[in-house]
């Protein structure tokens, strides 16, 4: 049997593998891959495996785009961040869901699951799980509260520019140039923000939509994103999102 694993967390996507191979030492890994455009280029290029691992929230976007960019037929195990409650709406659906973090018992209830519907030659039905998907809504923040001596003070994202690493620390700006720590990683913050709103330019910055003021054409096919506040540092996207970018940013 040959898989597919989509996770944009290498510590996470070895740790998968060496579980699927240690239930399973048979199965092949056929790649590994990191984003929706490398996804959609694989699933372009090559025959289709027999079961896919792939998590909902990838650096940059949900997964859920791979699938209006190209016909997906394999059976999908969906690995996410979702509440638990909220999963138990789709443990009959064909196709199964692992919490983060993933262990052993729940891997191996889902193969499980797998080996049963191809032993009857059931096909899962993708189209009924994200139509239901749909109707379950993730909630994304729309405040943080930041500690300041004595006090707790809220930021609202919708007022939130930039979110961007300096020296190790995390800060985000706001529409109006004031500065906040945030005690979170950007990988933290990007399953937290609404993807509608917020895109992760780079690894060392997050933007908002709203802050966008214009995009200048950089060497080597790159786009340097000009936003209405100062920044430390040209924000630069690497030509091989630069089409995704563009796709968020249009939408």
């Amino acid at each position: 049997m040959k898989a597919l694993i989509i996770e944009d967390e290498s510590v996470a996507a070895q740790a998968l593998k060496s579980l699927i191979q240690e239930i399973d030492p048979e199965m092949e890994i056929i790649a590994v891959l990191q984003t929706i455009e490398d996804s959609v280029e694989w699933f372009e290029e090559h025959t289709m495996p027999d079961l896919a691992f792939m998590d909902i929230h990838l650096a940059d976007g949900s997964s859920f785009a791979i699938f209006e960019k190209v016909d997906v037929t394999c059976p999908v195990i969906f690995t996410t961040a979702y509440d638990e409650y909220a999963l138990k709406a789709f443990e009959v659906n064909s196709i199964d869901y692992l919490l983060k973090p993933i262990n052993k018992t729940d891997l191996e209830r889902a193969l499980n699951k797998y080996n049963n519907l191809a032993a009857r030659s059931e096909k899962p039905s993708l189209e009924g799980l994200l139509a239901q998907m749909g109707g379950l809504k993730k909630k994304y923040k729309t405040c943080f509260l930041i500690p300041e001596r004595d006090k707790l003070i809220p930021l609202a994202t919708s007022n939130i520019a930039y979110i961007y690493i300096d020296t190790k620390t995390v800060k985000a700006v706001t529409l109006d140039g004031h500065s906040y720590y945030l005690n979170q990683s950007l990988d933290d913050l990007m399953v937290q923000l609404d993807p509608e709103v917020f895109f992760r330019a780079n690894r060392q910055f997050i933007i908002a939509r709203n802050a966008v003021k214009d995009m200048t054409v950089w060497f080597g096919n790159k786009l340097a994103v000009n936003l209405s506040v100062p920044v430390p540092e040209k924000i630069i996207v690497s030509k091989a999102r630069v089409g995704e970018f563009k796709s968020w940013f249009a939408e």
